[in-house]
């Protein structure tokens, strides 16, 4: 009898452990929701995609008048795709970022000046991330914005800083899905995690050494 009862104790442990791992995969797997929805109504919105969304949400948020930066995933066809599923090449989405800014103070130029001037627009990926997840792209939600996307690779294409062609694509803003919530603010969150300390912190830094005069002042 006690050994039965044992039994019963140990299977019903078990079931419950499996459980509990399945509902926090589960949770871990739920897409990141703002809390501060108010105070990103009215601001404007670009999307871009540039390798690693850990290090492209801490670029352009260290911009002066972008109010917020989301990590998340466009320019696929599937929808809600997870991180690993994104991750596997299968479907079709980059790594991307939604940036909410104020465009009385920055603009669509100078953010798409931020794009190129923080990657090698050259390769499929950033260093050491290679692939279609990390392909480098300009999402325009408008006829404006697609002009200025245009003119700006084309005057990056014949500028003679790289020996390759230029494979940023240029495609029009369908649909954005927020990334989990565990991505957000990542290198912020994790400043000693080994790829944050050897690859997103040295790429940060290049670009606010390259273009100190568009950075948010120190207090911010």
């Amino acid at each position: 009898m006690k050994k039965s009862l044992a039994g019963i104790l140990t299977v019903f442990a078990l079931i419950l452990f499996l459980s509990s791992c399945s509902q926090a995969q589960k949770n871990k797997n739920k897409p990141y929701v703002p809390t501060n929805t108010q105070e990103l109504d009215g601001l404007s919105k670009a999307y871009f995609a540039s390798g690693c969304f850990w290090c492209v949400e801490a670029i352009y948020e260290s911009v002066n008048g972008v109010k917020e930066v989301i990590s998340g995933y466009a320019g696929g066809k599937s929808t809600n795709p997870t991180y690993y599923e994104v991750g596997s090449g299968m479907t079709g989405h980059a790594e991307a970022v939604a940036v909410y800014y104020d465009p009385k103070l920055v603009d669509f130029q100078t953010l798409v000046k931020v794009f190129y001037g923080s990657q090698d627009p050259t390769t499929v990926g950033q260093k050491p991330d290679f692939g279609n997840q990390y392909r480098s792209i300009i999402f325009y939600s408008n006829e404006q914005e697609k002009a200025i996307a245009e003119a700006a690779k084309k005057e990056v294409a014949e500028s003679g800083m790289y020996d390759k062609p230029v494979v940023t694509e240029i495609l029009p803003f369908e649909k954005f899905y927020n990334a989990e919530a565990y991505h957000q603010n990542y290198e912020k969150l994790h400043p000693d995690e080994q790829y944050v300390k050897y690859v997103s912190i040295p790429r940060l830094k290049r670009f606010q050494e390259k273009f100190p005069e568009i950075l948010k002042p120190m207090h911010e």
